[in-house]
């Protein structure tokens, strides 16, 4: 099982996987411009699927690695996550689960989108839609998997080494 032990690793696997974010959003709003009904939906599903899986890997927090985990520790991480309110790590993420966060996040975004950019239509506003959904929903995803993981490295260490980590 694999889970970052140090913040030089941790810091290391949120840096990755902002960039892996940064590239899923751009093939996100890429998939966007082709003229298709539905392209774009089913495209940023599969893609987003398979980005919060990758990312709940790296940073050790996928259902798996955590089904691999001794109760005690597992039951700590499981109350960090809670505390966060992540509703994707420790879990397998689903079309369904995706479609979910999609449809609550668009929103928000087409708003914004579209009173900004109002002169413009089409597969432009679609693409960036795409884009902006993707990115916030990947990097707001990293960033709570990495504060989970700093709070789990925080209370594993002092809780199984009598050690405290400085989280500054």
């Amino acid at each position: 099982m694999y889970f970052p032990e140090n913040m030089e690793e941790l810091e290391r696997v949120k840096t990755e996987c902002m960039q892996l974010v940064n590239k899923r959003a751009v093939l996100s709003g890429a998939a966007a411009v082709i003229p298709l009904p539905g392209v774009d939906i089913s495209a940023d599903i599969t893609i987003m699927v398979e980005l919060l899986t990758e990312i709940n890997k790296r940073f050790g927090l996928s259902e798996q690695q955590l089904n691999q985990m001794d109760l005690e520790r597992k039951k700590v991480l499981l109350v960090i996550i809670s505390s966060v309110g992540n509703e994707l790590a420790g879990k397998t993420v689903s079309a369904s689960l995706v479609r979910s966060l999609l449809k609550r996040i668009s929103n928000r975004i087409v708003a914004k989108q579209v009173s900004r950019l109002v002169p413009l239509a089409g597969q432009a506003v679609s693409a960036g839609v795409s884009f902006a959904a993707m990115r916030y929903l990947g990097r707001n995803h990293v960033e709570q998997c990495y504060q989970i993981a700093l709070q789990y490295m925080s209370n594993i260490d002092r809780r199984f080494t009598g050690d405290v980590i400085d989280i500054n």
